[in-house]
């Protein structure tokens, strides 16, 4: 039996800066061997700066790391490795271009006579897989062509190649489906038996109480908590801890009898071979209406398909009652349609451009003036829209890439602020936003919602889509199984919907589905 009070990392008064910024306060942390410890903390907290420290990204200023009871200094992220700590960042940092086994063992693969063993590698990979319960994952595949949740499982394969002895997982479980996040637990669970101690990350509470030992919260850069019992501390204290709230969600308060404006988006027998078929919806000007799903169950193919981005094999699309042509990004944009994709820094994002010429970059051509472009009004522009969106820290003049994920969301909703967005389709708007932004988050949706634009949003958190949507679609395995009302549904009716499978027969389907809909 693991002993638990083995501590392999102990972290004390640990401060890291950077220009204008003190990211890392004298930050207090120990994680014993065998344990999940979660860590807890709005986007900005410094969660992000301190798994950079202990994977050897970035050197703390002053400060004590004992590993294994030892002093540590990492001062590189392969020093961090070859100590055994290994980390599966929320961006995974895998390379499409290579196959499943490469990325496995990208950097220490097996070798032979001087060649690399391919054949010990496949091998190994495909042991690893079967560890994971993914073996149907074929190690001879491009990840780029992997779905996302399977990407996210080679990442985690990739850390258990190397004998790590803690290991660090940053919102592991967001690109997840409910039956795959089971499988996660099980996972980690079997590590742990075997003594290898992990860092858990997570905005999800739920996640936190069935996985967690421990919870340390930080807050602006300092431990505001230590060591708290993940199952039995209520979660009106962890949340207050990070934020000053005391509750997860809070939700704007929707109008009472609201009358809805005109159809905005009328969806007809859209099809797309091998996501989706004959998805039917409308969205109202002022309506909020959320899709939820497991992934896998062509929910975020259905928005992208609508925004253009993919090209529909049947159906149609309609803005304002005007078709547009299938697959034109272009022609969905001119209609007035905006788009915040679930992968921001990869579809979203310019990381390297300063957060003003991000916000501007859907209208870039209202500040352009004979050829030359007016930064001024440009970065004016954008100042009133990160102001109203509490944008921390609110210099846009800072590279993108600098600020927290919950902040840079900020920045790809406000895109479509700046004026022409008629409906705007959110993929997953809160994935990796702590409870305090997510909160914000809220207000800015609805308020869209009030000044009259249409709102088309995916989520996985089913309390979210119905917290904050006027009406629910459920998706199933590329299908729309259900339509109704948010306030005539409840968490279990849906999951259940999305899950077990208990679906409702034609005649009931079409009995709660509002007019111009299919179900």
């Amino acid at each position: 039996m693991t002993n638990t009070d083995d501590i392999v990392l102990k972290l004390t008064d640990v401060v890291k800066t950077f220009p204008g910024v003190r990211a890392l306060d004298g930050v207090q942390l120990e994680v014993r061997a065998g344990e999940v410890h979660c860590l807890l903390g709005q986007n900005g907290a410094g969660k992000s700066t301190l798994i950079k420290v202990l994977s050897g990204a970035h050197t703390p200023d002053s400060g004590e790391i004992l590993w294994q009871g030892q002093p540590a200094a990492f001062n590189s992220p392969q020093t961090a490795m070859k100590a055994g700590i290994a980390t599966i960042y929320q961006e995974l940092d895998l390379v499409d271009g290579l196959s499943v086994a490469e990325n496995i063992y990208l950097g220490h693969e097996p070798h032979s006579a001087g060649f690399v063993a391919r054949r010990t590698m496949r091998r190994g990979a495909a042991e690893i897989l079967a560890r994971l319960g993914h073996a149907e994952i074929p190690v001879g595949r491009e990840v780029g062509k992997l779905p996302a949740a399977a990407k996210q499982i080679v990442s985690m394969g990739r850390a258990l190649s190397r004998e790590a002895r803690l290991l660090i997982m940053d919102e592991p479980s967001a690109v997840l489906a409910h039956d795959e996040v089971q499988n996660l637990f099980r996972m980690v669970r079997a590590l742990t038996a075997q003594g290898i101690a992990v860092i858990y990350i997570s905005h999800r509470m739920e996640e936190i109480r069935e996985i967690g030992d421990r919870v340390t919260v930080l807050k602006d850069g300092r431990t505001t908590a230590a060591n708290l019992d993940a199952k039995t501390t209520p979660t009106r204290e962890l949340v207050s801890r990070m934020t000053g709230r005391t509750i997860e969600y809070v939700f704007p308060e929707k109008p009472a009898a609201r009358e809805y404006g005109e159809k905005l988006l009328e969806v007809e027998g859209l099809s797309l071979d091998g996501r989706f078929s004959d998805i039917s919806l409308t969205v109202r000007a002022g309506e909020i209406v959320g899709i939820t799903g497991l992934v896998g169950s062509g929910r975020s193919e259905v928005l992208e398909t609508v925004f253009g981005a993919r090209r529909a094999t049947a159906g149609t699309v309609a803005v304002g009652g005007r078709t547009l042509r299938r697959g034109s990004v272009n022609a969905a944009v001119k209609a007035g349609i905006g788009m915040a994709p679930e992968e921001r820094k990869s579809q979203a994002l310019l990381l390297g451009e300063p957060i003003y010429r991000n916000v501007t970059l859907a209208g870039f051509t209202r500040f352009a003036r004979v050829g030359f472009t007016d930064s001024g009004r440009e970065r004016a522009e954008a100042e009133k829209i990160t102001q109203g969106l509490d944008l921390r820290p609110n210099d846009v003049r800072r590279p993108v890439r600098t600020l927290s994920g919950g902040n840079q969301q900020k920045v790809v909703v406000g895109r479509w602020l700046l004026g022409g967005t008629r409906l705007l389709l959110l993929d997953e708007p809160t994935r990796g936003v702590d409870v305090g932004a997510r909160a914000e988050l809220y207000q800015v949706i609805r308020r869209l919602a009030d000044e009259g634009v249409g709102v088309l949003l995916v989520s996985s958190e089913v309390p979210e889509v119905l917290g904050l949507s006027d009406r629910v679609l459920v998706m199933r395995e590329g299908r729309l199984v259900r339509e109704a009302p948010a306030d005539e549904l409840d968490e279990d009716t849906v999951l259940d919907l999305v899950m077990a499978g208990s679906l409702l027969d034609g005649a009931d389907l079409a009995s709660t589905a509002p007019e111009g809909t299919a179900a």
